[in-house]
């Protein structure tokens, strides 16, 4: 086959950058957004950690409360936030949960949600009163165009909206703050899911939701299982812990941040990935993580029925639908992904959609130009039996 043209742009390999961390040199990991990566120096922070446990147990587990409170002082710090308003967690799916559990619903209330919505955080909404599923066509051109469409869905019985911040399929902004400033008129609760907005975007908190809750460990550099969730001011005593603790008489946050002799090492190791986010220039890191990411769906935007969908600006993540036929169902999606992944040694995401599925792309420090032209190299063999 014709080699893919290489569009002319400012991708090129961050100086440094595969070596922060521990990856397969033999694989193109060209999906950071689902699981992300650990850089080397957060992961030595974090066995440290672990050596304190092993090395005093009594010592570690009496010291946390007042540890946590100290790694969320430096987070608030990173994001502009207030330390009281903001806690640990493990993931978006227990923050959707303490944030719908804290939100009072009435009988015949409804929740607003997508069809982009991460499906655990949808479920967490359908558990706890009807939702109405706004339908947001891949193709909808711009922000204004996704915000007028989930304003049309709004009914009188409309008491929250769950949105995502970026998506995960498609790699849209959702909850731009012209959205929720036009949400909050209308009285309507918003409940964010920012899991991959922290560490991709400059301002993640930017638009004031009432609940905002987002990975630390996708674009924040941080160990696996670190998240926050930050709460506006006049819901915080509502807030209640999943499951009762030790720290519940001092309410929102240390309520729901400690969890008995659970592993604290990956929070308390958190703010490590977002010093060196800093340290690496934040700003440098995000326009160069974009920049590949554009890269790569240039070149697959080259390949015959592939089509790239509309993306926000400096996002490290892009989007493409496949041709028609072409991973329309869950299990078809993840058959193609896996398929790539162990024949070719390329993890991207591949994502369901009536009338052919998308292929997502993500960029990040670690990523070389290179692995987006072997994916668009190999691709095209895989969509005609897929």
């Amino acid at each position: 086959m014709t080699e893919p043209i290489r569009p002319a742009g400012s991708a090129h390999e961050f100086p440094g950058g595969p070596a922060l961390f521990r990856l397969d040199p033999r694989v193109a990991h060209l999906n950071h957004g689902s699981f992300g990566a650990v850089p080397v120096p957060v992961q030595e922070a974090q066995a440290e950690l672990r050596a304190e446990v092993h090395a005093d147990p009594d010592a570690f587990f009496i010291a946390v409360p007042d540890r946590l409170a100290g790694a969320r002082n430096r987070i608030a710090g990173h994001l502009g936030a207030d330390p009281d308003g903001i806690a640990f967690i493990a993931n978006a799916t227990e923050g959707a949960n303490l944030a719908l559990d804290a939100v009072p619903l009435a009988d015949g209330d409804e929740i607003l949600v997508t069809d982009h919505g991460y499906g655990t955080v949808v479920a967490a909404a359908a558990r706890r009163a009807p939702v109405t599923t706004v339908a947001l066509d891949p193709h909808l051109p711009d922000e204004d165009a996704v915000r007028e469409t989930v304003l049309a869905a709004l009914t009188p019985r409309t008491r929250v909206a769950v949105l995502d911040h970026v998506s995960s399929p498609t790699a849209r902004i959702i909850a731009s703050p012209r959205l929720l400033a036009d949400l909050r008129a209308r009285g309507v609760t918003t409940v964010v899911d920012g899991a991959h907005a922290l560490g991709m975007l400059a301002d993640p908190l930017a638009g004031g939701a009432d609940f905002w809750f987002g990975n630390l460990h996708k674009w924040g550099y941080a160990p696996s299982g670190s998240a926050v969730l930050a709460v506006a001011p006049q819901y915080r005593r509502r807030i209640r812990a999943l499951v009762p603790s030790w720290e519940d008489q001092h309410g929102f946050p240390r309520s729901v941040e400690n969890r008995a002799t659970a592993d604290y090492t990956g929070w308390l190791a958190a703010p490590d990935g977002l010093d060196l986010l800093e340290r690496l220039d934040a700003a440098k890191v995000r326009a160069h993580n974009s920049a590949l990411a554009a890269h790569g769906a240039a070149l697959l935007a080259e390949l015959p029925g592939l089509t790239a969908l509309p993306h926000g600006e400096g996002l490290a993540m892009r989007t493409l639908r496949l041709p028609a036929g072409v991973a329309e169902t869950p299990e078809r999606a993840r058959e193609l992904r896996e398929r790539i992944a162990a024949e070719q040694g390329i993890r991207v995401l591949t994502w369901p959609w009536p009338g052919g599925g998308g292929i997502r792309v993500c960029g990040q420090i670690y990523n070389r130009p290179e692995e987006y032209e072997r994916l668009a190299a190999v691709l095209p063999s895989y969509l005609g039996r897929s």
